[in-house]
């Protein structure tokens, strides 16, 4: 199951820049470097639970534009149905220190939110509409750019599979993989199964990702052959959700979402280098 801070953080102030298309089959926010120029390859983000609409995930897909040179894309793999944002508003009330009848209140109505989110959008039934995606954007553009994913919390398991190397016409869906406190991951199992190459942002406070567990992924994905080897960053004192939700009145949470975005942004660089 998801942990309750998959629905806690804070919401971002900002203006997205990039623009609403259709593309390789889904709804998606698209945008590009901000100086127009040339891109080096393709990000695909795979989000939280609040969906490709979520500001936070459109102006993290602004930064991965202009920091990295890539075009990013941010498809609606659920179908109109992420977790709505009240749950956020929900989730801050049941962890302060208000009364116990506001409290159940709000839990209830987490709950109604949350639980909707996951039944619509657990990972075997969103898988097919994520692979189908990776599927034609190589078709297309990834014929000749490599291709990335990002993923967050529920996102993040999604790229896990990806990066199990599924191919088309004889070419991996992804080049590389990037995941920030991934969540619904079974392991060790869906880490042994990489064979393509994964960086992991991982908090040191995560209620679904112990410090042990991430080791062991470390442990895991540093072993593999270098095509497939991956990494494993754990960031000290934040929680779950800090690459997408961190509170931006607290400069360390926002500090540590900016250092996992060059993590982000470095690796994409240095396996896109190698996939050209």
């Amino acid at each position: 199951m998801s942990c309750p801070d998959c629905f806690r953080g804070s919401v971002h102030e900002g203006q997205p820049r990039g623009e609403v298309t259709h593309a390789y089959g889904l709804d998606a926010y698209v945008v590009g470097p901000a100086d127009g120029r040339p891109v080096t390859g393709v990000v695909v983000i795979l989000p939280d639970a609040f969906g490709w609409e979520f500001v936070n995930v459109r102006l993290l897909a602004d930064k991965y534009a202009d920091q990295g040179g890539f075009k990013v894309y941010a498809p609606d793999f659920m179908n109109g149905r992420p977790a709505p944002l009240y749950v956020l508003e929900s989730m801050k009330v049941v962890a302060s220190s208000a009364g116990i009848l506001s409290k159940a209140y709000h839990l209830v109505r987490a709950l109604c939110g949350a639980v909707p989110f996951l039944i619509y959008n657990w990972p075997t039934r969103a898988w097919p509409k994520v692979k189908g995606f990776f599927e034609q954007l190589r078709k297309e553009e990834g014929s000749s750019l490599p291709v990335g994913a990002a993923g967050f919390c529920w996102g993040g398991k999604q790229v896990v599979l990806l990066g199990r190397g599924d191919t088309i016409d004889g070419r991996p869906l992804i080049d590389a993989g990037f995941t920030g406190h991934p969540s619904l991951l079974s392991l060790p199992g869906d880490v042994e199964k990489l064979t393509l190459p994964v960086s992991f942002a991982v908090a040191d406070h995560d209620q679904y990702l112990s410090i042990a567990q991430a080791e062991s992924i470390r442990a895991v994905v540093g072993a593999k052959p270098e095509s497939a080897r991956g990494e494993v960053t754990i960031y000290p004192q934040t929680g779950h959700g800090f690459c997408v939700r961190a509170d931006p009145h607290f400069p360390e949470s926002v500090k540590q979402a900016d250092d996992a975005t060059e993590q982000c942004v470095s690796w994409f660089h240095a396996h896109f280098a190698s996939a050209s």
